[in-house]
């Protein structure tokens, strides 16, 4: 379930393995390169911490963020 900390939407995921969670990050990667929206995160073996906020609206959660993150979800 996505949270919001510190001006971020955030959520982790915990995959099989590291190959999944790669997989998962790559689609990611595909979706937040088309929506022009694009995520920080970090990976550790078969965890995936995606952070969200818009930075041209100076690091706040924004509708584009929201988006993003329906549109993730949906990539599980």
């Amino acid at each position: 379930m996505w949270q919001i900390a510190n001006n971020q939407l955030v959520r982790k995921f915990e995959f099989r393995d590291f190959v999944e969670a790669f997989s998962f990050m790559t689609k990611v990667a595909l979706v937040a390169e088309k929506m022009n929206h694009h995520p920080e995160w970090t990976n550790v073996y078969n965890k995936v911490e995606i952070r969200l906020s818009t930075h041209d609206a100076g690091g706040t959660v924004t509708q584009k963020d929201y988006e993003l993150a329906k549109a993730i979800d949906h990539l599980l």
